[in-house]
């Protein structure tokens, strides 16, 4: 990151010269809101995650229960396009997990630039360095490895769904 593009006032410029408390005040309240900033994507991206499991997990209960009536359909590939729009639907959620995580990596540089300003790093120097940087599963597997898998496991049991309707029902 370009540090030019953080600071929009040296700390040798204009009243911050003379009254350091004043500069960490005002660098200490914009850390402070830069990283309620950051909690709050991590809470949208929570709901994204909610939200899309909610709607797959229905999916999945009105598919089983529609089952029973699947001989009504013929012919048998007129399956394929709500099974193809559930699958965009796994494809949009994807692009959403990948968007926060974009966001968050961004959002913690900053905050990782600001501490560099503090008298204490707790975010990006202690707390990240001591989870190994999320490099070393055994100490910690960052979220978004995770939540990446759940969207390809729907799609893929949608696709299975299909093959076993059009080719074994």
């Amino acid at each position: 990151m370009n540090e030019n593009n953080l600071w929009t006032i040296l700390e040798s410029e204009n009243e911050y010269l003379q009254n350091k408390s004043l500069y960490q005040s005002h660098i200490l309240e914009q850390y402070k809101i830069y990283a309620e900033m950051a909690d709050r994507i991590s809470a949208r991206r929570n709901l994204a995650n909610v939200f899309f499991l909610t709607l797959h997990t229905t999916i999945i209960g009105a598919v089983g229960f529609s089952f029973e009536k699947i001989e009504l359909i013929n012919p048998k590939w007129l399956v394929t396009f709500p099974i193809v729009a559930i699958v965009v639907l796994c494809y949009v959620w994807w692009r959403l997990i990948k968007s926060y995580r974009q966001l968050n990596t961004a959002k913690y540089i900053v905050i990782g630039e600001l501490e560099k300003k503090l008298p204490a790093s707790p975010y990006w120097s202690a707390e990240w360095k001591a989870l190994g940087e999320g490099k070393d599963p055994n100490k910690y597997t960052p979220l978004t490895h995770l939540e990446n898998i759940v969207p390809f496991i729907f799609a893929i049991l949608y696709f299975m769904v299909w093959g076993v309707v059009v080719f074994f029902i």
